[in-house]
């Protein structure tokens, strides 16, 4: 461990578990790199990641962002192009687009959207998508007919997420450059979104530990509330 980061775990004290409140402040109080650097949540959940009954998988608008614009891929037929590209898609995308992908396995994008339509076509570019994250699926809620509330949702703030092999879920809920209120707000409705999802299997306690941190930063350990 290096000095620097010595010094900054000294600042947090890991027999105590921290108010919301507290843990944002000493996060960003121990932020001390020199670009605007992420602020993640880390939330050890009681499932059985094993179990297919008991994985987790949804989305979260966070109301403030996450403070990175993603760029976004639409894959469309041509009568929904002119939706796609006035919703501010970064890329759209038709058959020959897949074709591309798919020979070349270079994505240029963040995130991708789909029309139900397209999704038996992007199959042959699965290989390529799916190892990365980025297949279109409807329980990210990134297939449907509504392009342009797909594409709003994505550039306001939207968010994906899952759980890892470890029963674990990590998600970045803001930037250090962002008032504690904002923080707060982002974290309190992706807790909101975990909550509703918590699998009817799941027995006992369910959010076990919470931890914040920034990238590079400690982490401070946050009290579960119910």
């Amino acid at each position: 461990m290096s000095k620097r980061m010595k010094d900054l775990e000294a600042k947090v004290d890991k027999n105590k578990v921290y108010t919301l409140e507290e843990a944002i402040k000493i996060v960003k109080e121990t932020s001390t790199v020199k670009f605007d650097a992420s602020v993640e949540a880390h939330i050890r959940l009681g499932i059985d990641p094993k179990k297919s009954d008991q994985q987790i998988r949804s989305t979260v608008v966070m109301p403030h962002g996450t403070g990175k614009t993603k760029k976004v891929a639409a894959f469309v037929g041509p009568n929904n192009e002119k939706d796609a590209k006035d919703a501010g898609a970064d890329f759209v995308y038709g058959e020959d687009d897949i074709k591309k992908i798919k020979d070349t396995g270079k994505v240029e994008f963040d995130i991708a959207i789909a029309t139900p339509d397209m999704m038996p076509k992007l199959a042959v570019a699965a290989k390529v998508l799916g190892p990365k994250g980025l297949m279109p699926s409807p329980k990210t809620e990134t297939v449907g007919p509504n392009v342009k509330k797909m594409i709003d949702e994505l550039k306001k703030g939207k968010s994906s997420f899952k759980n890892d092999d470890g029963a674990n879920i990590h998600q970045v809920i803001g930037k250090v450059s962002f008032d504690n209120a904002k923080l707060k707000e982002n974290f309190e409705s992706f807790m909101e979104a975990l909550k509703k999802v918590k699998p009817q299997g799941s027995k006992g306690t369910y959010v076990k530990a919470i931890y914040l941190t920034s990238a590079m930063g400690p982490s401070v350990k946050v009290e579960v509330t119910a």
